[in-house]
């Protein structure tokens, strides 16, 4: 087991190494957990193995508990058993602030999607926006990986390791052109456009202020004509470097230098 305080003022993140799923930093709670708003029972296999496995807690131990879309903070264990466990709830903490971003992914290939989707939900984006190019297969579109269950299913992994409670909000785009003549204008008014494109770009800029549209292409990138009409309407092609980045490398690295 490894144990690591990431900030102060942060609980303590405890993930066992047999385990694959991602650490849990926060137990995110649903409305129907909750049987008051001081009370909650967990009775579902993936968080009961989680908890009894790897947090491994006592009657009377604290939890960092979160409630969808709400505010964040401690469940004490006063029930614990195999079949259910119930918390005393205090949350008085509001989510952590959501990066004034607005992220536009190319359609990744079906065995990145649950990668990314718990990265960008960890890492503090709120608004995704995912679209066809000519460099994604349209077989892409039909993978289970899509269906809006699944994609719920790693966002919610993705707030639970970033201590985060806030679902993002993901839109669907299966053609490129009306997407870039109908949506995307409205997207980058009054914001700073970019696109991640290794040629014909500058460096990406670090630390920003002012709010971002950020686009990121497939695999290969976006190709001339699509970095040509998203030239026309102002974005700007940024670059990370001499080196070639799969998607899942590229996302968190832009995302932490422009952040």
């Amino acid at each position: 087991k490894l144990q690591v305080r990431v900030l102060a003022g942060t609980p303590f993140c405890r993930f066992n190494a047999r385990n694959r799923s991602p650490p849990m930093n926060l137990l995110l709670l649903a409305d129907s957990d909750l049987l008051s708003p001081t009370v909650a029972d967990l009775s579902d296999k993936r968080r009961l193995d989680h908890i009894l496995q790897v947090l491994n807690p006592q009657l009377g131990d604290s939890l960092t508990v979160g409630r969808l879309n709400g505010d964040w903070g401690t469940g004490e264990v006063t029930e614990l058993s195999r079949e259910r466990i119930r918390l005393s709830l205090t949350l008085n903490r509001p989510p952590p602030e959501p990066l004034r971003l607005t992220l536009v992914l190319a359609l990744p290939r079906p065995q990145q999607i649950k990668r990314i989707l718990q990265t960008v939900a960890g890492s503090g984006v709120k608004e995704l926006h995912l679209i066809h190019s000519r460099r994604v297969e349209k077989s892409y579109w039909q993978s289970p990986s899509i269906h809006p269950d699944a994609v719920e299913t790693q966002l919610q992994l993705g707030l639970e390791q970033g201590c985060d409670t806030v679902m993002p909000q993901v839109h669907y785009h299966r053609q490129f052109k009306p997407f870039v003549e109908d949506t995307l204008p409205g997207l980058i008014e009054g914001r700073r456009a970019m696109v991640a494109h290794p040629y014909d770009a500058i460096a990406c800029p670090a630390q920003v202020q002012e709010p971002v549209t950020l686009l990121v292409g497939p695999e290969g990138g976006f190709n001339e004509y699509e970095i040509g009409r998203l030239s026309e309407l102002g974005v700007q092609a940024v670059h990370l470097g001499p080196r070639i980045l799969k998607t899942e490398v590229a996302i968190p690295y832009l995302l932490g230098r422009l952040f």
